[in-house]
């Protein structure tokens, strides 16, 4: 691990480099660079708004040299957050992004997500209130700081007295379900989708 590699609090200021990398890694795991016209959109339906809604978000990123090369970004109340995005993050977006833009399969879902965006499962909200999102630009992985990343949301949580997390996932992602199972995370809601991380001990 690079000695100038650091984790912090994510800010507004990073949200660029929060959907830079979360466009490339937006495709189960690989860039969705060609899949897009519109390329902002992955981030701005799951990334940015953590950077930018101040309702129950937070988020750590992982910096080296200077440059934001990962993210582990989520909400404390999900349900918190899908009613103030509902009113106030998805619907100038929506304005923004119609689908009649859209000339790529991609960029027509998520234009669609924006008018009907998807919310969790009740189950997902019985395990936990909570919800993370964590992307690492490919160098970067397999090298520990995903873990890292995890430990940093963990302890803050912790922190606020929130005792487990999710995470909903692409089915399709095999490295990112073997690396939320080495970490302990469980499969919740018998689907393949979400996958649960309880908290023990202080």
């Amino acid at each position: 691990m690079s000695t100038g590699t650091i984790i912090r609090k994510a800010t507004e200021a990073d949200t660029p480099s929060l959907s830079r990398i979360c466009l490339f890694t937006a495709d189960a795991g690989n860039s969705a660079e060609h899949l897009h016209d519109f390329g902002e959109l992955p981030g701005l339906l799951y990334a940015v708004p953590y950077a930018k809604i101040p309702v129950t978000c937070w988020g750590f990123v992982l910096e080296d040299q200077g440059e934001i090369v990962g993210y582990v970004l989520g909400s404390a109340d999900t349900r918190a957050f899908e009613s103030y995005a509902s009113e106030h993050w998805w619907p100038p977006l929506a304005e923004k992004y119609p689908p009649s833009l859209a000339k790529k399969p991609a960029d027509e879902r998520y234009m669609n997500l924006l008018r009907n965006m998807h919310t969790a499962p009740d189950v997902n909200i019985a395990f936990s209130k909570a919800h993370l999102h964590i992307d690492i630009l490919p160098k970067y992985q397999g090298k520990g700081w995903g873990r890292k990343l995890i430990e940093a949301a963990v302890e803050y949580l912790k922190s606020i007295n929130v005792a487990g997390v999710w995470v909903g996932m692409d089915p399709r992602n095999v490295n990112a379900r073997a690396f939320y199972e080495r970490l302990g995370f469980k499969v919740i809601g018998g689907t393949e989708s979400n996958m649960g991380l309880a908290f023990v001990g202080p």
